[in-house]
């Protein structure tokens, strides 16, 4: 017997959503060589303070094998220095280079243009409205 499902797709709507706005995202940072992951990381690094591994992934929505593979790249095209944490040694700390921060200046700005004609298209409110549905959604799916 064949279970009817009740509810419209939430995961798969959300993942819809991101896909649309990524559409839009991706053609900037693929112009600089960059993967969603790669960008991620950076927005996490972009305020130029220095972050311990697991913040990073835990931030960027990275798995730690995943964030390992996206760091060794990242790093051997000069975005992000890895160092080892001065008060434990066994863990490491991340920061973006000067260059991974002119990254995230120059795309934030091609970001930001993108986004105010979403805000214009979507409209203020409505916008801010799903802004703060999705902090709702998200705060209480973590209880």
């Amino acid at each position: 017997m064949k279970t009817a499902l009740k509810h419209r797709n939430l995961p798969s709507l959300l993942l819809q959503a991101r896909e649309s706005i990524m559409a839009h995202t991706r053609p900037f940072l693929r112009a600089h060589g960059l993967s969603d992951q790669q960008w991620r990381v950076l927005r996490v690094l972009g305020s130029g303070q220095s972050f311990e591994t697991g913040r990073v992934a835990k931030e960027a929505f990275l798995l730690g094998p995943s964030l390992t593979g996206v760091l060794t790249r990242m790093e051997r095209d000069g975005l992000i220095e890895r160092q080892k944490d001065p008060a434990d040694q066994r863990r490491s700390v991340v920061s973006a280079t000067p260059k991974g921060l002119g990254l995230v200046e120059q795309l934030s700005k091609d970001i930001a243009r993108h986004y105010s004609g979403l805000q214009q298209a979507f409209g203020k409110d409505k916008l801010e409205e799903l802004y703060l549905l999705l902090d709702e959604l998200i705060a209480l799916e973590q209880l």
